[in-house]
């Protein structure tokens, strides 16, 4: 006799196995928790050069396709067949690609060495000095009114101290490891430079492969899902990557910029420590709406405390940031991102408060990508949903809606009539009433002279 086995045995079988071994898992996570953790970081320890590739590869992408793009013009231009050399111009875009991230990395460390932490340094030796000058500044500002000037310097001993051991024990520590790590630990330089060289020659293989690794795992989402299914798949998949490479890339490429003219800026007026300033402006114009205020505003307090003697240097900071801010939100942000994420100013606001409360400074730069991603799912559903019960898509038609009926027939809503209304509907009447006897009396009147 054969013996069958139906789908329905195997399907309760494999949700049998699951629930054991996920009975399993969390058993482990809670009484071998750390044995867990250990395995995890030996386990990514060991993938580090994989994911810094799939990392520098997924950060290189938007250069290599504008560079192929341009390449594969240049091609055609000169009667070269691009489709038979394509290989040939994928190598050369890569070649620059490669070339523009390590000029960028080595620009980075440079100002790091060089600019940043000396001026960190130079900041924390000479901290008891900027408070004692801002001290004075404040006594001889508020030397009519000493309880508020009391008031203000017990504000900055407090805040100056924790500021001061924030750069001492935090900022400049960090910093300067990570300058000892780099010079003197010849075991750490060399795991570093290991990571990063396998790490970006993976990401060579990843750039010059991408179209099949594509291939691919469309592929394998084709043979193992229904094909509505699959595609569906495919189209958010795609979705997410134009959406956080349109937004990341661009937001990224637009503060390197903002910070370069910041530099520039600061530097032609006079700005001190303009290198330092200019990085913070930088970095945190990476968070949208609240990053500007975020680098601007101690940057701007900074630049008071530690120039006192020029006051001016201090407004004409501010001048200046405002005017390059004005430069980036009209007509620099617009012309590199676009509407890469299709959210308005309140969603954006929503979304940096939510993700930057639950994962701090990062999740308020990955908060708006990730917060529109799950807008246009949600947008799309209720669009498909409409569509499929034959009614509008369009917001407008539904803002005074009351009922819709079996015809998809509109009625509008009608709020009832409330006792203030009532009252101030009465009181209108009356005056009207009024207004209506005085124009009828006015007129008896003119009557009665005639």
């Amino acid at each position: 006799m054969k013996f069958k086995l139906e789908k329905k045995y195997i399907i309760r079988g494999l949700i049998s196995f699951l629930v054991v071994a996920g009975g399993i898992l969390l058993y482990y996570l809670i009484f071998h928790g750390e044995n867990v953790k250990n395995n995890v970081n030996d386990f990514l320890r060991v993938m580090r050069p994989i994911v810094n590739g799939l990392i520098f590869a997924y950060v290189m992408t938007p250069l290599l396709n504008v560079l192929e793009k341009n390449f594969i013009k240049l091609a055609n231009k000169c009667n070269i067949n691009t489709s038979k050399h394509f290989g040939k111009i994928r190598g050369i875009s890569i070649l620059f690609t490669s070339l523009i991230f390590i000029a960028v990395i080595y620009a980075l460390i440079a100002m790091l060495v060089s600019q940043i932490v000396p001026s960190i340094e130079n900041i924390v030796s000479n901290f008891d000095k900027y408070i004692t000058d801002l001290t004075r500044w404040i006594n001889k500002i508020f030397e009519d009114d000493s309880q508020i000037g009391g008031v203000i310097q017990d504000l900055i001993r407090k805040y100056s101290t924790e500021f001061e051991s924030l750069l001492s024990t935090v900022v400049l520590p960090q910093a300067s490891d990570l300058i000892k790590s780099l010079s003197l630990s010849v075991i750490g330089l060399m795991k570093l430079l290991w990571n990063f060289i396998l790490g970006f020659v993976i990401s060579i293989y990843l750039l010059f492969n991408k179209d099949i690794l594509a291939g691919q795992a469309k592929k394998i989402v084709y043979a193992f899902f229904k094909t509505n299914s699959a595609n569906y798949i495919v189209r958010e998949i795609r979705f997410v990557h134009h959406t956080f490479i349109g937004f990341i890339s661009g937001k990224v490429v637009d503060s390197i910029i903002i910070g370069l003219l910041c530099f520039i800026g600061t530097t032609i007026i006079g700005t001190p420590y303009a290198a330092l300033v200019s990085v913070i402006i930088g970095v945190t114009n990476v968070i949208p709406f609240f990053g500007p205020y975020l680098g601007a505003i101690p940057c701007i307090i900074f630049i008071l405390i530690v120039d006192l003697a020029h006051p001016l240097n201090c407004i004409y900071f501010a001048i200046f940031i405002f005017l390059l801010q004005q430069f980036d939100g009209n007509v620099l942000g617009p012309k590199i991102l676009g509407d890469s994420t299709g959210l308005s100013g309140l969603w954006v606001i929503i979304s940096i408060t939510l993700f930057g409360g639950l994962f701090g400074v990062f999740g308020m730069v990955i908060g708006v990508p990730i917060f529109a991603v799950i807008f246009s799912i949600i947008k799309r559903s209720v669009n498909y949903n409409l569509e499929k019960k034959k009614l509008p898509t369009d917001t407008t038609l539904y803002q005074k809606v009351g009922a819709i009926d079996s015809d998809a027939n509109f009625s509008e809503y009608k709020a009832p009539e409330s006792s203030f209304n009532k009252v101030f509907s009465k009181k209108n009447t009356v005056k009207n009433v009024d207004d209506s006897e005085k124009k009828s009396n006015d007129k008896y009147i003119e009557k009665k002279e005639e």
